[in-house]
């Protein structure tokens, strides 16, 4: 457990090689589903097709559920792209890892703060992209002062929390369910008692963490529209 992570220095910065690996992995993944989904659309899907309608139609429920459509419908492909996306990360290290020397490459890109803070900055980003762009700079600013202006103070923690608590919660569950996994891995290589003692709950755990990748994706991408809702929407 106890790797280090592939490093590489160009220009003063530091990049860690694992991480761009992964997130490109995850990336062409997504993409190949997405590309393979929709290449031949008929009028009564079937296989793929039926999946990606499914994915659109559960993240349809999710905008409908924080905001109206007319509003909210533009947010559409962002939703689904996360889903996805953060569905697929979450799953690349439960199979396996992969540690060349003592430099840990292969494991899931949301089991790392660096790529979760991001995402979640990302996400309170665009939210506050689409308010100014949506209800003017005016209405923007004022949100921070109503209904009373002392909670202006509160409203600016709440931002930095919202940011902190999204990336650190999915952080949080796939690397605690990374770290059981390689434990486990460790028992059963400590000898045939530790293998046949580590089969069962190796493989509940594997179960339970494609369950736990799947609230997380679907919590990050429920999270994202309320944000966005909170700031664009006029019942809000």
């Amino acid at each position: 457990m106890n790797h280090e992570a592939p490093m590489w220095e160009f220009m003063g910065l530091n990049f860690n090689l694992a991480n761009l690996l992964m997130i490109t992995i995850a990336s062409l993944i997504v993409f190949i589903i997405a590309l393979a989904s929709t290449r031949k659309l008929a009028m009564k899907p079937t296989g793929a097709q039926n999946f990606m309608e499914w994915v659109m139609d559960f993240v349809k429920g999710l905008i409908n559920s924080t905001m109206d459509w007319q509003t909210g419908g533009r947010f559409l492909l962002l939703g689904m792209t996360l889903l996805m996306y953060i569905f697929v990360s979450n799953m690349l290290g439960l199979p396996f890892s992969v540690v060349i020397g003592h430099e840990l490459w292969w494991k899931s890109p949301t089991a790392d703060p660096a790529i979760t803070m991001t995402l979640a900055t990302m996400v309170v980003g665009l939210s506050h992209y689409y308010a100014i762009k949506m209800k003017g700079t005016k209405a923007y600013l004022k949100s921070y002062v109503e209904p009373m202006k002392f909670l202006f103070p509160i409203k600016i923690i709440e931002e930095f929390a919202n940011t902190l608590t999204m990336g650190l919660r999915l952080y949080g569950n796939i690397y605690a369910g990374e770290i059981l996994l390689a434990l486990l891995a460790g028992m059963a290589t400590s000898g045939i008692g530790g293998t046949l003692g580590a089969i069962l709950p190796m493989l509940a755990w594997q179960g339970f963490s494609i369950f736990v990748g799947a609230i997380q994706a679907f919590i990050f991408t429920m999270l994202t529209m309320v944000y966005l809702a909170h700031k664009v929407a006029e019942d809000h």
